[in-house]
This record gives structure tokens, C-alpha cells and sequence, in this order.
């Protein structure tokens, strides 16, 4: 028993501690994403938020990144059906918890 006692303190000596700052700019990010304000994250909230780069590049409005909407003019084109999903496989990994929602850890936490 007192060895496990000893081990939890050495584990929690060495183990990184979230500063202020960390903890308050996950909680502003959440608080960003989270569109209805109920504490936590959802696939919607995420794919909207995650969107606005889409959005701003796809100047012709079309649902599609053509090659010369694209940073450096280059890729294949990339519709939004296209990105969205991709959004949802990354949202799915980063859901830890697998409750669909992300909460301020899981959005601190780079997905698995």
C-alpha cells in the first residue's frame, strides 16, 4: 500500500500541470465553439467553427475549393461535403469519451 501511495505522488510530480493561461484560453476557444452555450461542443458547433478558412477561400461561393482558391494555387479541388467529413472522422478521434460531445479537455487534448 505504501508503495502505491509513493508511486501516485511520484506520478503526480512528474506529471504536467495546465497553467492559468492554458486553462483559460481552452475555456475561451470552448466558449468560441460552442454556438448555444451549454458547456460543451457538438459535431455542428465543430464543423462550423473548424469551417471559416473553407468558407473565406471559396470566394465563387460554389461549395468547392478549386485548385486556384487553394493556398499556393495547387491541390485537387476539395468540396465542402468532402471537408466536412474529414471534420467529423477528426471531431470522432478527439471525442475520447465517445459521448459526442467535446468538452474543454478533450478540445485541449490533440485527437488520437
Amino acid at each position: 500500500m505504501r508503495a502505491l501511495v509513493l508511486g501516485v505522488w511520484i506520478a503526480l510530480a512528474v506529471l504536467p500541470v495546465p497553467s492559468d493561461a492554458q486553462v483559460m484560453a481552452t475555456a475561451d476557444y470552448l466558449a468560441r465553439m460552442d454556438g448555444n452555450g451549454d458547456g460543451r461542443v457538438s459535431l455542428s458547433e465543430y464543423q462550423a467553427w473548424m469551417s471559416y478558412a473553407f468558407d473565406g477561400m471559396d470566394r465563387d461561393g460554389d461549395g468547392v475549393l478549386a485548385t486556384h482558391e487553394q493556398p499556393g494555387g495547387k491541390g485537387p479541388p476539395l468540396a465542402r461535403a468532402v471537408h466536412l467529413a474529414r471534420l467529423a472522422e477528426r471531431f470522432g478521434r478527439q471525442d475520447a469519451n465517445g459521448d459526442g460531445w467535446l468538452d474543454a479537455g478533450e478540445l485541449a487534448a490533440p485527437p488520437r
